[in-house]
């Protein structure tokens, strides 16, 4: 085709250096495809006003954006230190309390979360993005616990403590992340991502207290603990729990290892893959760009493997949230993913995708993909009730894009983090599909090859109220 479509989706967070319609309508109109609002920070008024952003410039845009909640998770953080900064050295013993005082400059340290509750003599414990190491060496009270310090560093206030070895048996749900579900069930949000998760238990529990609030946004699993990762078994599970994986490489780095993440990244995205769900890769892909124009060679090579790998997504963080150049950070990622797509085959996976839906439907998109490249199609036309048509025709991974129609505009949106997807709502009709096609033809959204005339479409369709998806159909338009 003459235009090019970027397959690989992006999703970019929303915060200071993006707080106003004005931005958020530049970084959706450069090709922003999804919005991460990150409940650790900002107010439930605050976030109410960057939905309505959000929404007027998809709509200006004309095209379907998802709005993803980010859920904080027990991210467990040191409490406020005198004159925000403590000198330790290897050796010293620290006791870390949970009940309220002030700091005087001591080793008895503050931190928001009692872990004398979770913690066993003999695990490690990092603070700091892992920059000061330590092992758990007493259970002084009911709220506090004894660490001896195994390197030099310092500690400043509210910096985040890492257990890669505790196991929060279920609790990784606080007070104020139910609050959070509790508020977000109201609002629009296609998606709530849940941190720290462990086992698939934990992706349950969310889904049914959202259930109970009448949400249907759709539930991502952020994967960032060694208990996740543990085994290949417990990260299947998972996958087949979630609605969707992010794979979360800032904590999972101090958790497991750095030299962890890049195996574990390959490996998710070829489950979800073969499991027909997204999987969003996320942290430091252009993190340079927080403070520089242009972004290094190894970061532009990072957004180009998780393109090349198969990934549905790839994510901005502190890039748009709190970088100087957000919109250049945008137009930059967007161009290594659109050059690596067209330049380098897509990493094969060793099963085929199987969706959740039925086998008819992984054997009806397999069919279409595979028919759409032996003539050669321009498009694909996927009308859809559930959104389940579309994402197991993008698990197939076709080299060409998929145009997706559902009278469902809460579908619409979830789909715009789908591999490939341009997702739209229209009202429902047995023809919408063609309809939409040549509306788009003849907007110039979709375009004709040199020399030809028409469109050559492949349309997957079906009856909700009988089957579901059954029929393909070859159409010019």
């Amino acid at each position: 085709m003459s235009k090019l479509f970027k397959r690989t989706k992006i999703l970019a967070t929303i915060g200071p250096a993006t707080n106003s319609a004005e931005k958020v309508e530049e970084i959706i109109m450069a090709g922003v495809n999804g919005c991460r609002l990150n409940c650790s920070h900002g107010s439930n008024e605050e976030r109410d006003e960057q939905i309505k952003w959000i929404r007027a410039a998809a709509e200006k845009k004309g095209r379907s954006v998802a709005i993803l909640q980010d859920l904080q998770g027990p991210k467990i953080r040191l409490g406020v230190l005198k004159d925000n900064h403590l000198d330790l050295v290897s050796g010293d013993e620290v006791i870390l309390e949970s009940k309220e005082f002030e700091h005087d400059g001591g080793l008895t340290i503050p931190v928001q979360f009692n872990l004398a509750e979770k913690v066993k003599v003999g695990e490690p414990l990092s603070m700091f993005d892992g920059k000061v190491k330590s092992e758990v060496i007493e259970i002084v009270s009911d709220t506090a616990i004894k660490v001896r310090i195994l390197n030099d560093g310092f500690v400043m206030s509210k910096k985040g403590l890492n257990l890669p070895d505790t196991d929060f048996g279920g609790d990784i749900l606080t007070p104020k992340d139910l609050a959070d579900i509790e508020y977000g069930a109201n609002c629009d949000y296609d998606y709530v991502s849940l941190s720290f998760v462990q086992r698939a238990s934990d992706i349950e529990k969310l889904k049914q207290i959202l259930l109970s609030y009448g949400s249907t946004a759709k539930v991502i699993a952020k994967i960032e603990t060694k208990k996740a990762i543990e085994s290949e078994e417990n990260l299947e599970k998972i996958v087949r729990a979630s609605d969707g994986i992010m794979v979360a490489r800032g904590d999972m780095a101090v958790e497991a290892g750095a030299e962890v993440v890049p195996i574990v990244q390959r490996k998710l995205i070829a489950m979800c893959r073969a499991h027909a769900k997204p999987c969003i890769v996320a942290t430091q892909m252009l993190s340079s760009m927080v403070d520089s124009p242009e972004p290094t060679r190894a970061e532009v090579s990072d957004v180009a493997t998780a393109v090349i790998q198969g990934a549905d997504v790839v994510m901005l963080s502190d890039e748009t949230a709190n970088g100087k150049y957000p919109l250049e950070t945008v137009k930059e990622m967007k161009k290594v993913i659109l050059y690596a797509q067209n330049h380098s085959r897509l990493a094969p996976i060793a099963k085929k995708p199987v969706g959740e839906k039925s086998e008819v439907y992984d054997a009806i998109s397999d069919a279409a993909a595979r028919l759409a490249e032996r003539i050669d199609a321009d498009v694909i036309i996927c009308q859809t009730a559930s959104g389940a048509t579309a994402t197991t025709m993008a698990a197939q991974r076709p080299n060409l894009p998929i145009v997706t129609v559902t009278s469902n505009p809460k579908v619409a949106n979830q789909l715009a983090l789908i591999y490939a997807n341009s997702a739209f709502f229209r009202p429902y009709s047995e023809e919408f599909g063609y309809d939409l096609a040549k509306e788009l033809k003849e907007s110039g959204y979709l375009q004709t090859r040199e020399g030809k005339k028409d469109l050559l479409a492949v349309i997957v369709s079906g009856d909700k109220e009988k089957f579901g998806t059954d029929t393909i159909k070859v159409r010019l338009v």
